[in-house]
């Protein structure tokens, strides 16, 4: 996928999280939150997978471990999603995580408890 493309993508992500939070502002449960900008992505007509399950693999072995990422939009941009007082390293690297195990480019990290979206709105770029 081109970088335009991705760029269009993660334009329309964050979009709808502002639409969420504008709507609901911060201090709920990161799950109400997820559900309500898979509700606005969907809208726009993205395709949003949740809660998607990523196994570890490791010399061409599955491992007994697996994560999940929250959200995967057009089956390319992982979305991970807080609703923390505010975001540690640990976070970050959950993230860099995904976008590594799952070969994808782009991710955000999107942390609602904020009073100003913008401000809790982390992107990380996979140079594959």
């Amino acid at each position: 996928m081109t970088r335009e493309a991705l760029n269009k993508i993660s334009s329309q992500i964050i979009g709808g999280a502002i639409e969420v939070h504008k709507e609901l502002g911060p201090g709920l449960l990161e799950s109400v939150y997820s559900a309500c900008l898979v509700h606005e992505l969907r809208s726009k007509g993205l395709l949003v997978e949740e809660q998607v399950h990523l196994p570890l693999t490791y010399k061409n072995r599955t491992l007994n471990k697996e994560f999940i990422i929250d959200l995967l939009v057009e089956k390319e941009v992982v979305v991970e999603l807080k609703a923390v007082e505010e975001i540690h390293p640990v976070h970050e690297v959950q993230l860099v995580t995904y976008l590594k195990l799952a070969k994808k480019r782009l991710g955000l990290l999107i942390n609602f408890n904020v009073p100003v979206l913008h401000k809790g709105i982390y992107r990380k770029v996979n140079n594959l």
